[in-house]
């Protein structure tokens, strides 16, 4: 592998990203728009919904879990529960076996349905759960910074192969010393280096302003950043390996995009959802990269505990790679 050859390319990918003021702008501006349109939907309380965490769900047979505008959700594990309560994920903790329940006493939405649980239930004793809000935008935002690097990742690299490999760049690279693996490598790192960059440069101007929650390390967040958006570029990769036609990959592309932003709970969580959905949200990078990163910033995960995490998606980037690498062709079908 020649350096300098490698870095002739990397430097030109990275000209010619910067010069597109269009596509600039758009990474900078699009995720900073929906974090601040969310924040003024979802913050706050006042919401009619409530949600309340039951142990043991499926065993229990309770008036109570027959109240209308309440969401019940099942959990088996009894720390857990109560740690999704002092975060304000659940309103309310209940265990019917023992007749025990729990209350955030910093939240009113707690209180309001300790209210309602009490009108039907009695004898139960009270625990109390506390713990710093954790708001919609805080538990968003690495849904968001998620989001906007699959799109750079997957279009970013998808489409600047192929329309390389359309208008003949390719083929013309192909008659020089340069190699398909010296190529490669430099379009993965300088997609990597910009992706890093923008939402490094996103993340601490919102942060400004929105002041959001970090329970966890810095290091270990643009770590798991790293190896999500190598993952999702690799998948780019072998998107584009063979294709020189933009309809077709873009295609190829947004069925690959929608369902990871439906199904890797950029937007929601998957509690509750039916097993299948979840098992195969499991095979999707981006699910990996947000739950990883949403531990670590709202749980203060620590590296051996997203581990799981980490290791799928090193395990997803070695696939990818590897089969990008084997279909790469500098001239495309036909």
């Amino acid at each position: 592998m020649d350096i300098q050859r490698f870095y002739a390319v990397f430097k030109a990918r990275n000209i010619e990203f910067f010069r597109d003021k269009s596509s600039l702008s758009w990474n900078l501006i699009f995720p900073i728009l929906l974090l601040v349109g969310l924040s003024f939907i979802f913050s706050g309380e006042g919401r009619a919904v409530y949600k309340v965490g039951v142990m043991n769900l499926a065993q229990e047979q309770s008036p109570f879990l027959e109240t209308r505008y309440i969401d019940f959700v099942n959990y088996h594990q009894l720390e857990r529960a109560k740690h999704k309560l002092s975060q304000h994920h659940i309103d309310l903790l209940i265990d019917f076996a023992g007749k025990n329940y729990w209350v955030n006493e910093q939240s009113p939405k707690s209180y309001l349905a300790e209210k309602i649980f009490l009108s039907s239930q009695k004898h139960f004793s009270r625990g109390q759960a506390s713990g710093k809000q954790i708001r919609y935008v805080d538990w968003v935002l690495p849904g968001i910074l998620g989001m906007n690097m699959m799109f750079s990742c997957l279009f970013g690299v998808g489409y600047v192969i192929v329309r390389y490999r359309k208008n003949l760049v390719l083929k013309r690279l192909k008659a020089t010393p340069l190699s398909a693996f010296e190529f490669v490598c430099a379009q993965l790192l300088s997609r990597l280096f910009i992706v890093m960059l923008m939402s490094v440069a996103i993340y601490a101007g919102c942060n400004v302003f929105f002041d959001f929650y970090m329970s966890g390390s810095y290091f270990d967040l643009l770590l798991i950043g790293i190896l999500g958006g190598f993952s999702l570029i690799t998948l780019a990769l072998l998107m584009s390996s063979r294709s020189k036609s933009e309809e077709l990959v873009g295609g190829l592309l947004n069925m690959t995009s929608w369902p990871m932003m439906l199904l890797s709970g950029v937007w929601f969580s998957l509690e509750g959802a039916p097993e299948f959905l979840k098992r195969f949200a499991d095979f999707l990078p981006l699910t990996h990269l947000v739950k990883g990163a949403r531990e670590v910033i709202t749980e203060g995960a620590s590296l051996a505990q997203i581990s799981d995490h980490l290791l799928a998606l090193a395990l997803m980037s070695a696939i990818f790679l590897s089969l990008g690498a084997w279909l790469f062709s500098w001239n495309g079908e036909g």
